[in-house]
């Protein structure tokens, strides 16, 4: 099963790009050799497998997968204002913004031309209508996370709709991609689909965790981007509930504090005050817990259940 990573970074190294124009297509080449984790295109094949598909099959679509993946960080980075992706210079800094929105376009084309690669026809409809679905949810997501930084209040539930939208809904969508290639069962589609939400949601929230907590030489992105930029994570919702009147207004200074080392550190000090990272690990653990229960119903052998349970416990201890 580890070959499968090396069958996704062979995949992606064999892609080949025109010559010119050179700006359109060498941000797309280098934003696809920073690496990453190649999790979601890794559990779209494993999937597959686990349900009696071959590699051959499930390849193309997990390519695509990753493609659209790092076509939404171009963006994403964009709208951030993010300085750094996987420890190396974001794609709209080391170009700029417009060629990175116009590589980021060609790429979601990209995409589309690897998820209907050697997909049988009747499994293509199925397939194409999980990859739109998803890629909407997916810009959804990231609207509603734009969205609430121009909102005073944002509802724990409302955040966690937004995650899932952002980040979860990709893994959903490439392990039931995963299990129609494999001819599961609806049942079987439905449970894995839930597994991958559950995780997700885990995954997004460490996330959240690391953003504050993480090695910066480790995590390849800056620690605090959440905090400088003001952004509603769930460690925010908490702290909202849980601070006294006289932090509130230490807190409000702090937002607008233009010294970023001093406004990492006055936040983290607040979060680590209220115990609202003891409450994101805690929310961690429920999801977390969720999804293996939901690992348990799926009808595949114990060696792959191994390797999705392996994915799941890497959450727990992961460092960037």
């Amino acid at each position: 099963m580890k070959d499968l990573f090396s069958e996704i970074e062979a995949g992606l190294k064999a892609i080949e790009y025109p010559e010119s124009p050179a700006n359109l297509y060498d941000p797309i080449a280098y934003i696809l050799s920073l690496g990453g984790k190649r999790l979601r295109p890794y559990l779209l094949m494993l999937v597959a497998e686990g349900y009696g598909a071959k590699r051959e099959l499930a390849i193309n679509p997990a390519l695509a997968i990753e493609i659209f993946h790092n076509f939404t960080l171009v963006h994403d980075d964009i709208m951030d204002n993010a300085p750094l992706r996987r420890g190396n210079e974001t794609v709209h800094e080391k170009w700029d913004e417009n060629v990175a929105i116009l590589s980021g376009d060609t790429m979601m084309v990209q995409a589309y031309q690897h998820v209907i690669k050697n997909v049988p026809a009747e499994m293509l409809h199925e397939v194409l209508e999980v990859f739109n679905t998803t890629s909407i949810k997916v810009c959804e997501g990231q609207q509603l996370d734009m969205d609430f930084e121009e909102l005073d209040k944002v509802s724990v539930d409302s955040y966690i709709h937004m995650i899932r939208y952002k980040t979860a809904e990709l893994l959903g969508g490439a392990m039931r991609i995963g299990a129609i290639l494999g001819e599961a069962s609806e049942e079987q589609k439905d449970s894995v689909y839930q597994f991958a939400i559950e995780v997700g949601l885990a995954f997004q929230l460490m996330d959240d965790l690391l953003d504050v907590y993480a090695d910066q030489a480790k995590f390849g992105k800056q620690v605090g981007g959440d905090i400088i930029e003001n952004k509603k994570t769930y460690l925010y919702l908490q702290l909202e509930k849980k601070i006294s009147q006289e932090d509130n207004l230490a807190w409000d200074k702090l937002k607008v504090e233009t010294d970023n080392n001093k406004k990492v550190e006055g936040v983290k000090a607040l979060y680590n005050k209220y115990g609202v990272d003891v409450d994101t690990k805690s929310l961690i653990q429920a999801y977390y817990t969720k999804g293996l229960k939901t690992l348990e119903g799926l009808s595949v052998t114990d060696s792959y259940k191994s390797e999705l349970k392996k994915f799941a416990d890497q959450l727990q201890s992961r460092e960037n």
